[in-house]
């Protein structure tokens, strides 16, 4: 036992069948694939934009909105906020049974990380953190949605593909919850997601729109995923590593990544839970948008005439100089950079938030920051000009 926990690749994995196990990084020649295997190549979009831009978003979801609020007949009225359920993360619906709702969610995306085992415990993670953003701490049911690459040769589909179900099944099952349908189709990309599904009572769920001044903002993970993992692409890609090779290490790549993949597979669940203890104002949850684009889309759904100021930027450590050295690639510190599968921005009140970070760090054994306040203004957000860089150790 003491040479794999001397190992920091090494990670206790909790399992359907036999509880926890130790299981070391994904090995392609473990199973007789070619050592220059890599997950994330069937995520190869040659240069096309894989992320829908925001305004195009926002546009489908005033629509949407406009469509429900001209519908007498629609049950979605009775609810208290005008706006919940369109636009959040969750839709979220009264049902013709009294005092309920449902909950619900979906999502998918490319492979990020090369190890599929922890590709589908990401997936499963990403989707059941809309739920948590909500302060929804369970789970009725997940369905699976996976498209299998048609450029993977059937060895690679044949080991593949199964580790990827059942990391996605076992992030499931710590969720307290199991998978019990999808869909799976054929694509000329890898895809892993699924739905999320609750039926709850209305005080179970906390409506994101009730901040105040004089809340703090909290963030539950730290920043620089996305840079992370292209960092760990770029050390088999020359002409990208020679980029950033002065200011950081192959090691302090290698770190940062599976910082990264523990980040990311990691549930908000805790999180959500300590939301309804410290009598939080409303969540979300950090992920394509980046920190800035999700802060601005909680901030435009306030009731009150609130702003939100971020002051500190937590980024896992030497990503933040990795992104100074791309130039304006990532756009990490403006609050832009993806992070999948991130953390969750939560308004607290200030009086509360301290003892909300202690509790977090004290069950789960890591961190969360106030990084910011809010303010009066006009239900926008912003990064002060010259944000403090909080770095956080690649390993806790």
């Amino acid at each position: 036992m003491g040479e794999f926990q001397q190992d920091p690749m090494v990670h206790l994995e909790l399992t359907g069948n036999s509880g926890l196990v130790l299981r070391r990084p994904f090995d392609p020649t473990a199973h007789d694939l070619d050592a220059s295997f890599r997950l994330t190549r069937f995520a190869d979009l040659k240069g096309r934009c894989c992320k829908v831009p925001k305004e195009v978003l926002e546009k489908l979801v005033s629509s949407l909105q406009q469509e429900y609020m001209q519908d007498p007949d629609q049950p979605y009225l009775h609810l208290s906020s005008p706006r919940i359920g369109i636009g959040l993360d969750c839709s979220v619906i009264p049902l013709r049974h009294g005092g309920l709702c449902m909950v619900q969610t979906t999502d998918f995306f490319y492979p990020i990380v090369d190890d599929p085992y922890m590709m589908g415990k990401i997936a499963c993670a990403n989707v059941l953190s809309d739920l948590y953003a909500m302060g929804v701490t369970e789970c009725d049911n997940m369905l699976m949605l996976l498209a299998v690459s048609t450029k993977m040769i059937e060895k690679e589909r044949d080991v593949v593909i199964p580790l990827i179900m059942r990391g996605f099944k076992d992030s499931a099952l710590e969720a307290g919850t199991s998978v019990t349908g999808g869909h799976s189709v054929v694509n000329p990309w890898c895809t892993i997601g699924g739905v999320a599904t609750t039926v709850c009572q209305q005080n179970e769920f906390i409506v994101p729109d009730n901040a105040v001044v004089g809340d703090v903002l909290v963030l539950t993970k730290a920043l620089g995923t996305q840079v992370a993992v292209n960092a760990h692409q770029w050390l088999d890609q020359s002409e990208r590593w020679n980029r950033i090779k002065l200011v950081v290490s192959e090691e302090d790549v290698r770190k940062a990544y599976h910082r990264a993949m523990d980040s990311m597979s990691r549930l908000n669940r805790v999180a959500a839970r300590l939301m309804h203890k410290y009598n939080a104002h409303g969540a979300t949850d950090v992920t394509g948008f980046g920190l800035l684009g999700h802060a601005q889309t909680l901030a435009s759904h306030q009731k009150n005439e609130v702003s939100f100021v971020i002051h500190n930027l937590p980024v896992i450590a030497k990503m933040a100089a990795v992104a100074k050295a791309c130039g304006n690639m990532f756009q990490l510190l403006q609050g832009h950079s993806a992070e999948t599968s991130g953390g969750l921005l939560i308004c607290l009140p200030r009086e509360q938030a301290a003892a909300y970070c202690k509790d977090i760090e004290k069950q789960e054994g890591c961190q969360a920051w106030i990084i910011g306040i809010v303010e009066k203004g006009s239900r926008t957000a912003r990064i002060i000009d010259k944000p403090r860089v909080i770095e956080v150790p690649a390993k806790d």
